[in-house]
């Protein structure tokens, strides 16, 4: 018994290791889709369930044709009912449970259920769908040729400046390295390089890259990117070739805070200068009142300036209205005789008065 017992906690030893190993492989498994119907007419609805996706990310649901789970949505976007996708959000344990109307895709089918991620790290599944009465093709061949492979994770080179601190587009440079894996060189290669703000789809741009890329060969790619003037928040930009979206690149563009601090400038300075040139303006156009006192003060305040001689003080005195002195009337005035003595009697009868010889 005691050898039995010893085995089996030997086994458990063995065995929990083993389990601590399978549960991380689990959940590195891919995200799944499931529909409730493999098919349905046009007006219809059907539900889509997923599980092991990202907790609390964003979802698109479409319906796209000249599509199967291997190859994945060739075309891109363009061969999906976009109008009438629908978006969800995982829970807490990356499970989602949404209804999707069926609509018929811009293309033929075959046809699948896409559901991919709109924000955060790039992942997507798809499920096996057909759309009643809705046009069948075979797939397009892939061309046979050359075909690139993105070999490397992309980056965006550059910064902003002081212009773009003030609104000035933002500029940079998405940098990455392709591989030829085909069998002949491919030749000035056109790439499409998109940028999408949160939700919104992106908008694509040709660009050619001007070289040849041999089979079994890598070549460094720098295509410019350049958003709209004043543009700021989390965008992505993404690049595509032959109709298949490649890389994706996060891009978090800051605020132009230089044209938050012109406007409160603005707002500042702009009424302050109105208050100005009114107080100003009012200034000049009222009535100016005048003293009549203001002309008798003069010679006062002329007088009392330090270092005044008395020509200059006389010069600066206002000429007297009267030169009579204030004790003298015109009925008293002493009139222009020159005496020198002071005023006596001149009456015969003055006893001082000196009487002529020979009178009578």
């Amino acid at each position: 018994m005691n050898g039995k017992v010893r085995g089996a906690l030997l086994a458990l030893l063995f065995l929990i290791p083993l389990v601590g190993v399978v549960q991380p492989a689990s959940a590195a498994d891919p995200p799944t889709v499931k529909l409730s119907k493999s098919q349905a007419g046009t007006g219809g609805s059907i539900t889509v369930t997923g599980a092991g996706w990202r907790p609390r990310a964003l979802l698109m649901l479409l319906i796209c044709g000249q599509s199967v789970p291997s190859t994945g949505v060739r075309g891109g976007t363009n061969s999906c009912a976009n109008a009438d996708g629908r978006a969800v959000t995982t829970d807490a344990e990356g499970r989602f449970s949404r209804k999707l109307p069926v609509a018929e895709p811009p293309v033929p089918c075959p046809c699948v259920v896409h559901v991919a991620t709109v924000t955060g790290a790039k992942a997507e599944a798809d499920a096996v769908f057909q759309v009643a009465g809705h046009a069948v093709e075979p797939l397009p061949a892939e061309p046979a040729g050359g075909r690139l492979s993105v070999l490397t994770d992309t980056r965006l080179d550059g910064s902003g400046g002081l212009l773009t601190w003030f609104g000035a587009p933002p500029a940079r440079t998405l940098v990455f390295t392709v591989g030829n894996v085909g069998t002949s060189a491919v030749r000035n290669p056109v790439f499409q390089v998109g940028t999408s703000h949160g939700v919104f789809a992106p908008k694509w741009e040709d660009q050619q890259w001007r070289g040849t890329i041999r089979p079994g060969k890598k070549a460094r790619i720098e295509l410019p990117v350049e958003l709209a003037a004043g543009a700021h928040g989390d965008y992505t930009v993404s690049l595509k070739y032959g109709g298949k979206v490649m890389a994706e690149q996060p891009w978090g563009v800051g605020r132009p805070w230089g044209v938050t601090l012109f406007w409160v400038l603005v707002c500042l300075v702009v009424p302050a200068a109105l208050f100005r040139v009114g107080m100003a303006v009012v200034d000049r156009v009222r009535p100016r009142r005048t003293s009549r006192r203001r002309g008798l003060r003069l010679p006062e305040a002329a007088l009392r300036i330090p270092g005044l001689k008395p020509r200059e003080e006389a010069r600066h005195a206002l000429p007297s209205s009267s030169s009579t002195l204030p004790w003298f009337t015109p009925d008293n005035d002493p009139g222009t005789a020159g005496r020198l003595s002071a005023p006596h009697d001149d009456s015969p009868t003055s006893p001082t008065t000196p009487t002529r010889k020979g009178s009578t």
